[in-house]
Order: C-alpha cells, then sequence, then structure tokens
C-alpha cells in the first residue's frame, strides 16, 4: 500500500512539473526577422504556459517539410504565394493561422544607382522558387522593364515575360543564395529577410521596392489538426500584439512593416 502511495505521490508530482514547465511549441523561422520577433515574445508565452522552442532555418524548404511531417509544430517565413505555391508542388496541406508583417521585396545593386543605369543586356538576379521568382518579376514589371504575359500571375518565371526589349538576362538562384551574388550581377532582387541578414537596408538601398500595399504578407502556418490548439492560438494572440507591433516599427523602421 505504501508503495502504491508512493507512486502515486511521484506520478503526481511529476504531473505538475510538467504542467508547470508548460506545454512545448516548436516553430521554425527564418533568422531575421522572424525569429528575431519570436525571441521577443518567448517570455510573455512563457507566462501563458507554452513553452516556445525556436527552430532557425535558412531555406524556405525544410521548414514546411518539417511541419508537414509533424516534426515541428508551425513555422512562421512565408507568404501566401509561397505557401499555396508549395501545398501543390509538394502535396502538402499547411494552412495559414494568422499574417503578421510585410518585408517589402525589392532590388540593390553594387554597379549602379539608379535603374536608369541599366544597360542593354544587364544581368538580374531573382529567386527561382515560383511565388517569390514572380514577385520579382512583377515588380520589375511596375519598374518598366519588362511586360509579363499576365501580371497577376504570382508564379511567373522568365519564361512567361512577353518583351524584354533591353534584352536582360535572368540569373535564377535558390533565396538565400542570392546576397551572395550581388557583385557579380547588375540588379539582385532580394527578399527582404536575407538582405537584412546580408546588412541591406531596405528603405535606403533599394532601387526599387514595393509599396506598403504589398498583398504579400508574412503568416504563421501550421496544420490542420493543430491550427486551432490552444498553444497556437497563444502564439498568433503575441505574434499580432500592440508590443511586437512596436518592437517592429522601432526595429526595422520600414524595411519591415506590421500587418495588423
Amino acid at each position: 500500500m505504501k508503495k502504491v502511495l508512493l507512486f502515486t505521490a511521484l506520478a503526481a508530482a511529476l504531473t505538475a512539473g510538467l504542467a508547470q514547465a508548460g506545454e512545448k511549441l516548436v516553430v521554425a523561422a527564418t533568422p531575421v526577422p522572424h525569429a528575431e520577433i519570436l525571441e521577443l515574445i518567448k517570455p510573455t508565452l512563457a507566462k501563458e504556459g507554452v513553452d516556445l522552442e525556436i527552430k532557425v532555418f535558412t531555406d524556405y524548404v525544410q521548414p514546411n517539410v518539417q511541419v508537414a511531417e509533424k516534426h515541428l509544430d508551425a513555422n512562421y517565413f512565408q507568404t501566401l504565394p509561397y505557401l499555396e505555391s508549395f501545398n501543390k508542388g509538394k502535396g502538402t496541406n499547411l494552412v495559414t493561422v494568422i499574417g503578421v508583417h510585410v518585408e517589402p521585396f525589392g532590388g540593390y545593386s553594387k554597379k549602379i544607382k539608379n535603374l536608369s543605369e541599366l544597360k542593354d543586356g544587364a544581368t538580374i538576379a531573382i529567386p527561382n522558387e515560383g511565388s517569390n521568382s514572380g514577385r520579382a518579376l512583377i515588380l520589375l514589371q511596375k519598374a518598366g522593364l519588362i511586360e509579363l504575359k499576365d501580371p497577376t500571375n504570382a508564379v511567373s518565371t522568365p519564361k512567361d515575360i512577353a518583351k524584354n526589349p533591353h534584352n536582360f538576362k535572368f540569373k535564377e538562384l535558390e533565396s538565400a543564395l542570392l546576397p551572395r551574388v550581388l557583385d557579380q550581377v547588375d540588379l539582385d532582387m532580394i527578399n527582404t529577410n536575407y538582405a537584412l541578414e546580408a546588412g541591406l537596408n531596405p528603405a535606403t538601398d533599394a532601387l526599387v521596392i514595393e509599396g506598403s500595399d504589398s498583398p504579400y504578407v508574412n503568416f504563421l502556418v501550421a496544420r490542420p489538426d493543430n491550427k486551432n490548439s490552444d498553444a497556437i492560438q497563444k502564439l498568433a494572440k503575441a505574434l499580432t500584439s500592440p508590443e511586437v507591433k512596436a518592437f517592429i516599427e522601432q526595429k526595422y523602421k520600414g524595411a519591415v512593416v506590421p500587418a495588423f
């Protein structure tokens, strides 16, 4: 009888300890600004019983693969067009939870100071992922450099260019690699998170950049089976808090814009 009581007491103590530790939530993010924003809200979530662990990735594929395979609970790094393209291409069923911020996409150069200086046959580097490729090309069309067959096609590639009067050459690379070729190309179309990591200031360094009305909101993403869980919903609430809004506005000074 004493052994049973002792076992019961130990079990109760263990359960209490786990409850005190809180529910663990493992979230994938790219380093800037996503992981930085998640680090900001870790103390807030801890007070609400959620133990947030941040897994930092430098690519756009594994964060989705890991969540889809249930190795991770959620991720925070991507736009809806990218997610839709990924789901379609990989056969996954990831879903958005809440939109957090916009990172205006921009074009950078170390060879020219104005788009008007681009010479015929100049090389432009763009992302090779469907939605990011389309995003770059749509921005180039808005700048008057090219014309697309369908300006609304979010997954356009160089094959979808209808008019290229200056015979620009397009170098397609993974988004994470684009900052590395800044010295090698005439214009480099870089996602803001990678631009920030490379020490670029989108607000002052970009020769062309999306406006504040950009539809490319970065979302917290999860699975249908855990989207509405208590921990995920607490995370969503914390990511769209006044604290996060003030942090984004003060730290990134227009390079990242709150979407809430």
